[in-house]
């Protein structure tokens, strides 16, 4: 019974730990425009990490993105360290200066998200692959422009309000 409460705290506490806020102060002098940094061709590679800060899967993801004035279509093509791929596409909308929509294979409903200054915050729940079949889970992702040509992206996912991990992803302009 001990080790049920003493795991239960842990959990709770995980997902009590803080988060970005897009009121946070802005770092940078870039703007980050989704269509023009994921238009082209982007490389990038990440790795998933459980809450106890093991890293439980590497990835490389090759990203073919085509912007046609409303609408950016990214084909995303991963790659895992045991050599599994995954294939998912993502038609995101702009909805208005600086707001998103967006869907993709996996997605329940429909995903919404935010561009100020350098950053972007993009919120979405998702049937997750698992070893045992999937489960319904709640990404929110958080993208800052650092350079020119590279964008980092954090992203923590829960389930029911527990925080089972994070994505840590840098993505490269290489066009």
């Amino acid at each position: 019974m001990k080790k049920i409460l003493a795991m239960l705290t842990v959990l709770f506490l995980a997902g009590c730990m803080g988060q970005p806020s897009l009121d946070d102060e802005n770092l940078s002098d870039l703007e980050l425009n989704l269509e023009d940094f994921f238009e082209g061709k982007t490389v990038a590679y990440g790795h998933f990490q459980d809450i106890f800060g093991t890293v439980r899967r590497l990835f490389k993801v090759d990203i073919d993105g085509e912007w046609d004035g409303k609408t950016l279509t990214m084909v995303e093509d991963f790659v895992y360290e045991d050599q599994s791929t995954e294939q998912r596409i993502w038609t995101l909308e702009k909805i208005g200066d600086q707001k998103w929509v967006g869907k993709a294979d996996g997605v329940y409903g429909q995903a919404s998200g935010e561009e100020r200054g350098n950053a972007f915050n993009w919120n979405y729940q998702f049937d997750l692959p698992t070893e045992g079949g999937s489960m319904k889970v709640t990404f929110n992702d958080w993208m800052w422009q650092l350079t020119e040509d590279r964008l980092l992206n954090k992203a923590y996912i829960s389930r029911f309000g527990v925080r089972l991990g994070e994505v840590v992803i840098m993505f490269e302009k290489i066009n």
